[in-house]
């Protein structure tokens, strides 16, 4: 039996650009970019073709940026998908390779992030869990200072882009995926927890602010009724486009009503 032909549409390197710029993708835009390489189509090239589209319309004077998180340097304690036996969890901790920005591979934000995170000239930023890897002119000073005890807050590259004004592209992710909200968790009153990773000098365990992307779909749907966003199609990929700031802002406003602490339920405030 004959192979099944490929599901289209065909896009390549030539159509992601020039899709990006009908959308608005300006060539000095500073761009925090979410993707989903199977919602384009039959993409020729792959995730390079990706990247290539995708520096081609942001141009010499564009800055690219990514998730490159690396959500596997965690206590296996935590871990569900899959779960490991607890009595390897001493043995885990102890012979877990500690972070290196220049080597560890990204986990769970998808293929084209992690192909960025490899491209010649490509940047990372700090924290071992967290991190953003960039290219351009800006890449830099995005992920600068990138504090290993703030995984998305103040100190971290959310806070940089929206001081450069960057926008967010969501090509062909949900909102769910936005890193963006995070910043707004860091805004409004969030309870802190302790972290363990692999450190340096070993096993260490930190305290951060406790986040989580619970009813960011919710929150993205609210925020695009609410405000503008530029909505549009690459290949087969639905894509969304929004300053960053304004997508903080909103969220620092809807997350306190919609997704309530359990301990404001449990002792509403008078």
């Amino acid at each position: 039996m004959p192979a099944p032909a490929p599901t289209g549409p065909l896009v390549t390197r030539g159509t992601i650009a020039a899709g990006l710029h009908e959308l608005g993708v300006r060539t000095d835009d500073t761009l925090l970019v979410h993707s989903s390489l199977s919602s384009l189509g039959w993409v020729c090239g792959g995730p390079v073709a990706v990247v290539q589209g995708l520096l081609d319309a942001l141009g010499p004077d564009g800055t690219l940026v990514v998730p490159t998180q690396t959500g596997d340097l965690s206590d296996p304690a935590l871990w569900s998908d899959p779960p490991v036996p607890a009595a390897w969890w001493d043995a885990v901790r102890a012979a877990m390779p500690a972070y290196d920005p220049l080597i560890t591979p990204s986990r769970g934000v998808g293929v084209v992030p992690e192909t960025v995170r490899t491209w010649p000239g490509a940047l990372r930023s700090a924290h071992p869990q967290t991190s953003f890897a960039a290219l351009g002119p800006r890449a830099a000073e995005v992920v600068a200072g990138h504090a290993t005890d703030c995984r998305l807050g103040e100190r971290s590259p959310l806070a940089t882009l929206e001081r450069l004004g960057a926008r967010i592209l969501l090509l062909g992710a949900g909102y769910d995926a936005c890193t963006g909200f995070h910043l707004a968790e860091y805004r409004i009153p969030s309870p802190l927890v302790e972290v363990g990773r692999p450190g340096q000098v070993g096993w260490e365990r930190v305290t951060e602010v406790s986040i989580t992307s619970e009813r960011f779909d919710e929150l993205g749907h609210d925020f695009e009724r609410d405000r503008p966003v530029v909505r549009g199609r690459v290949g087969a990929a639905d894509v969304r486009l929004f300053p960053l700031a304004d997508a903080v802002a909103y969220a620092e406003r809807w997350l306190p009503l919609h997704r309530p602490r359990a301990e404001d339920i449990a002792h509403p405030r008078a």
